[in-house]
């Protein structure tokens, strides 16, 4: 009963205290609410990244094992391999990314596992061909799945009514318009026959996406390296699936939390414990008052923790607005390299229920935390007795962060979720200690400053903040982790860029056209698949399109050189002709004389071969005509009309698992996973100044609301109002100058170490958007303790002295 007698006097104080009560009420519950806010677009975001990432599962079917085959089917030839489309719209090329903004396929297993002799199950469903492949169109990547039918009871795969036959195909709504926009011959023509119908949404991974289901004869699928015979259409998830190749592996999702969640947790929640200590020290003197006229420790405890959980609660409701507000934005946002759809950006049950519990239990903890000392002494609290100073063990847990980072360079661990989890653990240590740390840094920083100066505001705010400190660096802590998490972030992702740059080479590189069919090389440089030999019918077609220079066909080599490249020693393992070849000059040239010529596979290198040198082959231009071939290359002028209906046409003729790409477009996505980096840095960055903003705004005008009594005795002894100011712009100045120099300094070494240990790389010299980032966000802070000055004038008066 008497428990909640003190609930209710809580909820009294809280609501009915008065002006006072109302307004910090209501600011308490504002930056709540900013906070939860933040928590919550965090939250959907990463749920919208598992949603997209599942709607990618069916897209693996020919990659993942299938049932044990025992049927035979006419004709299939059991031609197993792989291809890749990365319907979502990251980059695709060979391998598989740990951020999972690249993926790829490797040398073509996944389709002899699925359909070894061409057989499949008969468990009541008709096996069917099924490639999946990735073809591009005015930079933007399609997700092309060819399928062919062997019965009637074919498996039925996302946003179908039913699978497609010869001559039948769908679309994805975006890549319809585009064809239905675009000249057939520039790409209509890549898919025979008709449109059946529009591809729903659950079949698309994004609302962007460029997806093709074409429907083909089983003799027609023969022809495709990498199609295979499959039983049932793929539904787990890319991140719990250990063949796929589309989407974004488990350790990519991992790598999204951490960043987001580790850059953003912290400063959320230094806001909400800032915001609900709002006016502690007015509140604290009111609890030792309850405490000298009979109220037990828990009795005071039960009224702060109501009072505190009031304004959560009310901050927690508040917290869907904002996350309401930039819920399209978050969808349009293109974390994973395409869009979200709205309705993926959403939270769980169990998250709602988690912040709505969690949020106003943290408050109510903190809340306890600040009344330590009411609880202890209500009389050493009526007298301000000034607290222990901090200890230097505070820097331990720092120190520790930074020394484990370091082991990584001696001891490495091999798989990825174990590096996750390092890295986590050290970088959490990282900020915990900076947190830690900052009260004793700041106190010996004000030390140093008072043994220096003799100006009578330096000399008051310094001694202040050697009093306490930690008063002086809770009110700049947000912003000093702002600044490490920017510069750690954007010290990896600056090195990450410079040292993975693909560097373009002559003149003219991104009007070259490439289609690759090797698939890779077997040990003794022979290539897994070669195309059959080119049509003169198809050289001549394409010398007739407008704006194409040249062509130009690699065939495999009847023996592997090592020669000398530009970039280094390299290995031939084509031969091509001459004649075809002196014209790109970006490839390099003959020896003098020569007729073909023996070459690496130089064709998506990021190097002008212009001085490049390769040795004769002995073949004829002639012979060369009857043999199987690697790749074609088209130069073109580079006009969008001459690339796409050569990539049609080349694409037609010889189905790739890479298909036909510029030189352009291949580095440009093979980037994304870059682009992919600097966006949630962008992210990172955006969210965690505002939030450090309002933390430090309301940390100032706490701490003003707090002393107003001080000040009101100071300036009725003759201190002028600009020496007041002068000591409140001080007070929040010098930890802040201290503790940003120590957060940049720290976030460059952790950056650094991370590289060296991860990467193998040395950090590199920020640009200078960091730079002006920097002193933004500090300009930024000074701004902010300038707009609390005028409250001085109103809370100084000498009625505050006497009231009080």
């Amino acid at each position: 009963m008497i428990r909640f007698d003190m609930v209710r006097l809580g909820l009294r104080l809280a609501v009915s205290g008065g002006r006072e009560a109302l307004v910090r009420l209501a600011i308490t519950a504002g930056a709540v609410a900013i906070g939860v806010g933040l928590l919550f677009t965090t939250l959907a975001a990463i749920n919208g990244v598992h949603s997209q990432n599942a709607r990618n599962a069916w897209l693996n079917t020919p990659f993942v094992k299938q049932l044990p085959a025992n049927r035979e089917v006419a004709g299939s030839s059991g031609n197993g391999g792989s291809g890749t489309a990365n319907a979502s719209g990251g980059a695709t090329g060979e391998g598989s990314s740990a951020s999972g903004g690249e993926t790829g396929a490797g040398s073509g297993t996944a389709g002899a596992a699925a359909g070894a002799n061409g057989q499949a199950s008969s468990s009541g469903v008709d096996p069917m061909w099924w490639s999946t492949r990735r073809d591009t169109v005015q930079g933007k990547e399609i997700g092309r799945i060819d399928v062919a039918l062997t019965g009637p009871r074919a498996a039925l795969s996302p946003g179908v009514p039913r699978m497609p036959g010869p001559g039948e195909y769908y679309l994805s709504p975006a890549l319809a318009r585009m064809v239905d926009e675009m000249p057939p011959a520039q790409l209509g023509d890549r898919f025979p026959g008709h449109r059946i119908g529009i591809l729903g949404d659950e079949a698309l991974p994004a609302p962007d996406s460029l997806l093709a289901v074409v429907g083909r004869a089983p003799q027609e699928m023969k022809g495709l390296s990498e199609a295979a015979l499959v039983n049932k259409v793929a539904t787990t998830r890319p991140d719990h699936c250990a063949d796929c190749v589309v989407g974004i592996k488990s350790d990519g999702v991992d790598l999204i939390l951490t960043v987001v969640s580790g850059g953003l947790v912290f400063p959320v929640l230094i806001l909400i414990g800032t915001s609900t200590r709002l006016n502690a020290a007015r509140r604290e003197q009111r609890f030792a008052a309850m405490r000298l006229v009979g109220a037990t420790p828990r009795q005071v405890s039960v009224v702060s923790a109501v009072e505190a959980a009031v304004a959560a609660v009310v901050g927690v409701v508040l917290g869907f607005l904002p996350f309401l507000a930039v819920r399209g934005p978050v969808a349009d946002m293109a974390l994973t390299g395409s869009r979200f759809f709205t309705s993926d950006v959403s939270l769980t049950p169990l998250q709602i229920a988690g912040v709505a519990l969690g949020v106003p239990l943290a408050a109510a903890v903190a809340a306890r935390i600040a009344l330590r000392r009411v609880q202890i002494s209500p009389l050493g609290v009526t007298r301000r007795v000034t607290p222990k100073p901090p200890r230097a063990w505070r820097v331990i847990p720092l120190v520790a962060g930074l020394v484990e980072l370091a082991a990584f360079l001696i001891w490495h661990p091999d798989s990825v979720p174990g590096q996750v989890r390092g890295y986590l653990s050290s970088f959490l240590l990282i900020a915990l200690g900076l947190v830690l740390s900052g009260p004793w840094l700041t106190m010996k920083g004000a030390a140093l400053i008072a043994r220096r100066t003799q100006r009578p505001a330096t000399l008051i705010a310094v001694r202040r903040l050697a009093d306490n400190p930690a008063a002086g660096f809770r009110a700049v802590s947000g912003l000093v982790l702002a600044l490490l998490v920017m510069t750690a972030t954007l010290g990896v992702i600056t090195t990450m860029a410079d040292e993975r740059n693909h560097p373009h080479g002559g003149q003219g590189f991104d009007n070259v056209l490439v289609n690759e069919l090797s698939q890779g090389y077997r040990d003794d440089y022979k290539p897994v698949f070669t195309g059959r030999p080119a049509p003169p019918e198809l050289i001549e077609r394409l010398h007739a399109v407008p704006g194409v220079r040249n062509v130009l066909l690699a065939h495999p080599a009847d023996k592997s050189l090592k020669v000398q490249a530009s970039d280094g020693p390299s290995t031939t393992r084509q031969v091509v002709a001459c004649a075809d070849l002196e014209p790109i000059k970006i490839y390099g040239h003959c020896a003098p004389g020569a007729q073909t010529a023996y070459v690496p596979s130089l064709w998506w290198g990021g190097r002008d071969q212009q001085a490049s040198e390769w040795p004769a082959a002995p073949f004829t231009p002639e012979q060369l005509a009857t043999m199987g071939v690697l790749n074609v290359v088209v130069d073109t002028d580079g006009s969008p009309a001459a690339v796409e209906q050569t990539r049609t046409m080349v694409d037609a003729a010889y189905p790739a698992i890479r298909q036909a790409m510029t030189l352009g477009e291949a580095w440009a996505m093979a980037g994304s996973e870059m682009r992919g980096y600097q966006q949630l840095a962008d992210v990172v960055i955006l969210a965690t100044f505002p939030i450090a903003g309002c933390s430090l705004a309301v940390s100032v005008a706490g701490g003003l609301s707090e002393r107003k009594r001080p000040f009101s005795l100071l300036r009725l002894t003759g201190v002028s109002l600009g020496t007041l100011r002068r000591v409140v712009a001080m007070e929040s100045v010098v930890p802040l100058l201290v503790m940003a120099a120590v957060a940049i300094g720290v976030g460059l070494l952790a950056a650094d170490l991370f590289l060296r240990s991860q990467l193998q790389y040395s950090l590199h010299a920020l640009g200078a958007g960091y730079y002006l980032a920097v002193i933004g966000g500090l300009t930024a802070a000074l701004a902010i303790i300038g707009a609390t000055m005028p409250l001085l004038r109103r809370i100084t008066g000498p009625e505050t002295a006497r009231n009080e």
